[in-house]
């Protein structure tokens, strides 16, 4: 048995990488050597030759790291890494709670020290070529160190809090772990703004002028409660924008990066607002906090039906009649990597249909068309493949594709 477990493992791995790569070249068949007519609209010959050189050059960057990535966890895992790191640092961690939460802390910083040459590679040389790095090497380095501080205090925290658990209650820890980690996640949602992102960005509220009276006045005509706006300096690391949602009751915001409010002009910054304000009214936080929840708790359940299975630990090298916690939950992880991967399958459909839902919402509320005209600059500056292919938008994108999206505004509008 423990072998059929060692020989599932590699080959959950393979697979994935596969079809992984499989639907990458998939992708980048779409890019046609010279602008495809139906794109004329939206990119000239020059724009397109560089958002395709572009993605060229991501995509061959990935399958680098992604390669290096596979062949160093194959070699980990098949010539007894795994084993060996917990041979070694067993005899000197008697504490049953800090030997497998120092075990993931080596593996985890091992594997950030790795890729961070390639993270360095990718914002100053790709993303600087193509004009979105913004970040200095200061920042790079402070924006490691603060993650690094984050994973050893809330990462520890809860990291410790669910190994603790896992031993106190044994195979009935899911229920009280479900509990711990849905008030957890609740409460990542609420303060994730005021808690989180002030650590790496600086949030200021819009400023008195054309744009925020044009929100308040907007938020006051579909009955949404909001104080205020907030701007955040995205153009500290990047010149891609974004705006996003996030909190709940009183405590919800609505953040514009400052690059988004520097690209577009005020009827289409309401725009992109109105389509958050879509995923409110739509309950589409709260739904997919319960969906989450209910996902949490089915899977806590299985985990704790294996979790104690020493045939896990020993597919790993480690003989015995007893299992190895730490073992146990890596073998869990990548054995449950094709569950993860229907439930992404889910979870990005139901995404997928929340954005054209809150697009809906935006063009109905605010009567025009600049969402449409926000949505192709969007795509646009930040060089997307706009015709992806659809087995990889079926499978990674959690958006609608721009055309997709524009063409169900023009039948919303043709149609009203």
């Amino acid at each position: 048995m423990q072998q059929t477990i060692y020989y599932a493992i590699i080959a959950i791995i393979l697979l994935s990488f596969a079809l992984d790569r499989i639907l990458s070249y998939l992708n980048s068949k779409t890019w046609k050597v010279n602008l495809p007519e139906d794109l004329k609209e939206f990119y000239t010959e020059e724009e397109y030759q560089k958002a395709r050189n572009y993605n060229k050059e991501r995509r061959t960057f990935s399958l680098i790291l992604d390669s290096l990535n596979l062949l160093i966890l194959l070699l980990f895992f098949t010539l007894g890494g795994f084993k060996w790191l917990n041979d070694s640092i067993s005899p000197l961690i008697e504490n049953k709670i800090l030997l497998p939460l120092l075990y993931f802390g080596i593996i985890f910083f091992a594997t950030d020290l790795f890729s961070t040459p390639f993270s360095f590679y990718s914002t100053f040389v790709i993303e600087e070529k193509y004009g979105f790095n913004k970040t200095t090497v200061k920042t790079f380095i402070l924006d490691k160190l603060k993650s690094y501080l984050l994973v050893l205090i809330i990462g520890g925290g809860i990291g410790a809090l669910l190994i603790w658990l896992i031993l106190f209650f044994g195979p009935n820890f899911w229920i009280v772990a479900f509990v711990v980690m849905t008030a957890f996640s609740l409460f990542i949602t609420v303060f994730y703004s005021s808690l989180i992102i002030p650590i790496f960005n600086k949030l200021e509220p819009l400023e008195e002028g054309e744009l925020r009276k044009k929100i308040m006045d907007y938020a006051k005509s579909v009955d949404f409660p909001l104080t205020n706006v907030f701007v955040m300096d995205g153009s500290k690391r990047s010149a891609k924008a974004n705006a996003f949602f996030t909190g709940l009751g009183k405590r919800k915001k609505i953040v514009l990066y400052d690059t988004l409010i520097e690209k577009h002009n005020p009827d289409e910054l309401l725009a992109i607002l109105a389509h958050e304000v879509g995923h409110y009214k739509k309950k589409h936080i709260i739904k997919g906090f319960v969906i989450s929840s209910t996902q949490s708790f089915i899977m806590l359940f299985i985990l704790s039906l294996l979790l104690f299975e020493p045939l896990l630990t020993n597919a790993f090298g480690i003989e015995g009649n007893t299992y190895v916690l730490h073992i146990n939950l890596i073998a869990l992880a990548l054995l449950f990597e094709p569950i993860n991967l229907i439930s992404g399958l889910f979870g990005n459909q139901r995404s997928r249909k929340y954005e054209f839902q809150a697009d809906a919402f935006a063009v109905e509320t605010t009567k025009n068309k600049f969402l449409a005209e926000a949505l192709k600059r969007l795509s646009v500056d930040q060089l997307s493949n706009l015709k992806p292919h659809p087995a990889y938008v079926f499978f990674y994108y959690s958006h609608p594709t721009m055309l997709q999206r524009l063409q169900a505004i023009k039948n919303m509008i043709i149609n009203e």
